[in-house]
């Protein structure tokens, strides 16, 4: 199944022209076979990513949103907290996950990263470190697989139709 991705870098120092990790994440869809609908850069502000994240919420064409950027601990990473503020669901074993996977990249420092997923209306959003290094985990070691509907024993596809029960 092939899915619409909207792709978000949190920068305050990126423009698309240099954006290495969000160049390695258009690659990474256009491999997948998935659609790349719509691709920003903000600056590390909490209230425009937030309006960014809900004028996506309301897309019907998007199924799934994918930030980098914003993940570390500095006083100007605040992808999570803006994650926080419109997430119905945290999806807390991505960040486990990832952080796991991180650690045989670039040992314990993995541990340096908040990176995360939430449901919000229907949809997923992954929040992605903006190190080239970290989307390439994120990718290869999990989106790769739960956004790819043949992955068995499960995957996010299959619970896409789904996501909005009540």
């Amino acid at each position: 199944m092939i899915v619409n991705i909207a792709l978000l870098t949190v920068t305050d120092t990126r423009t698309i022209d240099n954006d290495k990790s969000g160049a390695i994440l258009v690659k990474k869809i256009e491999e997948a076979k998935h659609n790349l609908i719509d691709r920003k850069i903000c600056k590390d502000d909490k209230n425009d990513i937030v309006i960014i994240l809900k004028d996506w919420l309301k897309n019907n064409q998007i199924d799934i949103i994918i930030t980098t950027g914003g993940t570390g601990l500095t006083g100007r990473d605040i992808t999570p907290e803006a994650l926080e503020e419109i997430a119905d669901k945290q999806i807390p074993g991505f960040g486990e996950i990832f952080r796991f996977l991180s650690l045989k990249t670039v040992g314990t420092s993995s541990i340096q990263s908040r990176a995360c997923a939430v449901l919000a209306k229907g949809k997923y959003i992954f929040a992605l470190p903006g190190s080239s290094g970290g989307v390439t985990d994120a990718w290869e070691g999990i989106l790769k697989y739960q956004l790819d509907a043949n992955h068995k024993p499960c995957n996010f596809i299959e619970l896409m139709p789904r996501l909005k029960e009540k």
